[in-house]
């Protein structure tokens, strides 16, 4: 492996000089990439009907250019799967990344184009790798393998020039020799569309692998390694993979899951997140430690961010990178060389530092309860249940809030917690006093609804089976990948729904 090690010393090298570049010079990058994607989009359909010719800074693409969610856009990815060209991008969308986004059951088909996979997905891959070995020079990364545990929907073609699939599956398709090397991936096996069944052959297949690294979502990589312990009658996965000293992960907030992952592991080893989706790769960790990641700024993405007392309104008004402050929630716009203008991602983030822009995710911009005016983040709640769970020596499978309204039966209100444990608290009265403890803590809003429980009450625990939202997700259809349960909602609907699928 040591030639390997040279290759992406030598990459790393070369990027870091590019990384310092955009950390030093940022308003001047994003303004380049939102050139760059006008001048490619100036033609195509979408461009001609919001005048991109017009358009010459960043204020008059605003002016010019709505913003915009799937929905808006869906008519114009419909003329791409009939067809037809230049819809929303210049050069020719063989490819579509199929995402639920969380757990309903539209599916979006957000179209990938060749620059996005090459400048955004690809490259982006190569940095958090690169950055880890630059972090950790004496890692022996490269001497074992990874494992990148994807979704769980074939690739499949929608027309004779388009197919589709999860974003994992389309990058394990057209990934390099040399990623597929790394990785000692079997593309029938990563792209095999029964979950359980693809888990049980991948934990075969990776057995006898000396694995090094491991990639995927949190709660379906747990479920790979309870998988793979139980095949191979290990006590803990370092018993197996003595070499396993990182763990890439993204998608949903680690720290619930963290305990989880040093007891199954059984040693101590490095964690790295990344922020990535269908839509594109815009953020990674790129300190050896730490819980914020650096905005990655050259990825042909241009950023807007949108304040949270603007989401909604008719003529929301973003903010530019140069107009960002510390703390403050922000949903993330973002426009792409696949064609999404003004796309509003449904994240929020906030910004942990300015010189260079590092984030958070702290919500998803429908993932918030805000029924009494306590304007409770997703970040709130699961900083509190991972301090709950690590306080009362308990760990989580999965949970969701949703709001108790005041009516005849409650004359007050407040938030119902559906957790399923994994290993429950000895008493479910001090977690959930340790909980609202913590979210008092977090919450100035929240603290001032519960003060003297005049607004809000306490919150309320209910205890599901361990294998609940398993169960739920499986009977959707919706088992691996980066289906996720919705943590936060302003109604009860799912609430319920889960009630009484799990009775």
């Amino acid at each position: 492996m040591g030639k390997i090690q040279s290759i992406v010393s030598w990459y790393m090298k070369q990027r870091l000089s590019e990384i310092e570049y955009f950390k030093k010079n940022p308003f001047e990058i994003q303004e380049k990439n939102l050139q760059n994607l006008l001048k490619n989009g100036k033609n195509t359909l979408y461009g001609k009907n919001f005048n991109f010719t017009e358009i010459k800074n960043s204020e008059a693409y605003k002016k010019n250019v709505p913003i915009v969610e799937y929905e808006n856009l869906y008519p114009y990815i419909n003329k791409i799967i009939e067809g037809k060209k230049n819809v929303l991008w210049n050069s020719p969308i063989r490819w579509m990344a199929k995402s639920s986004g969380t757990t309903n059951d539209k599916s979006k088909y957000i179209p990938v184009s060749k620059q996005s996979f090459k400048n955004c997905h690809y490259r982006a891959a190569r940095d958090v790798l690169g950055t880890y070995a630059h972090n950790f020079p004496n890692s022996k990364i490269f001497e074992g393998k990874g494992i990148i545990l994807g979704g769980n929907h074939q690739i499949h073609s929608l027309n004779k020039n388009i197919k589709v699939g999860d974003l994992s599956a389309l990058l394990v398709q057209n990934m390099s020799n040399l990623g597929r090397f790394l990785s000692s991936i079997n593309l029938k096996l990563a792209l095999h569309n029964d979950w359980n069944e693809k888990l049980e052959k991948l934990a075969n297949y990776y057995i006898p692998q000396n694995v090094s690294n491991i990639l995927g979502v949190p709660s379906w990589m747990l479920v790979f390694l309870k998988k793979v312990l139980e095949i191979s009658g290990k006590n803990a996965i370092v018993d197996l993979w003595e070499n396993l000293e990182l763990y890439i992960h993204g998608g949903v907030n680690f720290e619930p899951y963290k305990q989880s992952f040093e007891q199954i592991i059984g040693k101590p080893i490095n964690y790295q997140q990344t922020y990535n989706a269908s839509e594109g790769f815009f953020a990674m960790q790129d300190t050896a430690y730490g819980n914020d990641m650096l905005l990655m700024l050259d990825l042909g993405i241009y950023f807007e961010f949108l304040p949270i007392k603007e989401i909604g309104k008719k003529h929301a008004k973003t903010l530019n990178l140069q107009e960002v402050e510390l703390g403050k929630t922000y949903a993330l716009i973002i426009s792409t060389e696949s064609g999404l203008w003004r796309y509003n991602l449904g994240d929020t983030v906030e910004f942990t530092n300015l010189n260079p822009f590092r984030i958070i995710i702290n919500g998803r911009t429908k993932q918030f309860i805000n029924v009494f005016g306590e304007e409770l983040m997703v970040d709130n709640a699961e900083k509190a249940i991972a301090f709950a769970c690590e306080k009362t020596y308990s760990t989580i499978v999965d949970y969701t809030v949703a709001p108790i309204f005041m009516d005849n039966d409650a004359k007050k209100g407040g938030h119902e917690w559906a957790i399923a444990f994994k290993n429950p608290p000895q008493s479910i009265n001090q977690f959930s006093e340790i909980l609202d403890l913590k979210l008092k803590e977090l919450n100035s809003d929240y603290e001032a609804k519960r003060y003297d429980n005049k607004i809000l009450q306490a919150p309320k625990i209910k205890v599901l089976a361990a294998n609940c939202f398993d169960n739920w997700l499986k009977n959707k259809n919706k088992l691996g990948g980066q289906n996720k349960i919705p943590r936060l909602s302003n109604k009860r609907d799912f609430l319920e729904e889960i009630y009484n699928f799990c009775q």
